[in-house]
């Protein structure tokens, strides 16, 4: 099941889970102007960034958001070899 983190791993930027974000297959999880700014390319693995499905309200309570925050300031910088 996905993780649905609750920020984006770039900017810090708070993300629910109604919000649009972008995960790559590693569940690297990115807010929309962030996954711009990466062309859509993970940073850290160097996969493709594409949508994450919105979970239905009625399936949080028993399959709840992570919270755990995963947050790289530098990953603009990083690049995949």
């Amino acid at each position: 099941m996905l993780e649905l983190r609750p920020n984006c791993e770039c900017c810090n930027a708070d993300l629910t889970p109604a919000d649009q974000a972008y995960i790559c297959s590693f569940e690297c999880t990115f807010c929309p102007e962030c996954t711009d700014k990466l062309t859509g390319i993970c940073p850290n693995c160097g996969g493709e960034l594409v949508r994450i499905p919105i979970r239905p309200e009625a399936k949080l309570a028993t399959n709840p958001p992570s919270a755990v925050r995963v947050y790289k300031p530098d990953c603009k910088t990083k690049t995949v070899p």
